[in-house]
């Protein structure tokens, strides 16, 4: 299974982006996936994790800004921000785990993406 990652780029304060990540497989998305950042030198945590049932779990220093969704017929993830801080600037992630239980702890994912980076200045 591969994750690719687009959507990031450089915004300024108060706007928005809207994150996807593309899994490919011939099968049907029926896993956890979340989207987790990391800055240099730090570690990675979640920002949003969403299960098979689209029950989600936030980072409470996104919520009601981001809102995670899932197309698993077109096997696509999605992260979308709203009035982003400059706190919001990282590299993000997105992972998938083959559980109906969603973790919010990066080392319970063992498939990710390669990132992509999000700048707000």
């Amino acid at each position: 299974v591969q994750l690719v990652e687009s959507g990031g780029g450089s915004v300024q304060p108060g706007e928005s982006l809207t994150l996807s990540c593309k899994v490919s497989s011939t099968t049907k998305l029926t896993f956890c996936m979340g989207w987790f950042r990391q800055a240099p030198a730090k570690e990675r945590k979640a920002v949003a994790v969403i299960d098979m049932d689209g029950k989600i779990n936030y980072a409470d220093s996104v919520k009601e800004r981001f809102t995670v969704s899932r197309d698993d017929e077109q096997a696509t993830l999605y992260l979308q921000m709203n009035s982003l801080k400059s706190e919001d600037s990282d590299m993000y992630y997105c992972a998938l785990r083959r559980s109906q239980y969603c973790s919010p702890e990066p080392h319970d994912y063992p498939d990710w993406g390669q990132g992509t980076q999000v700048t707000v200045s």
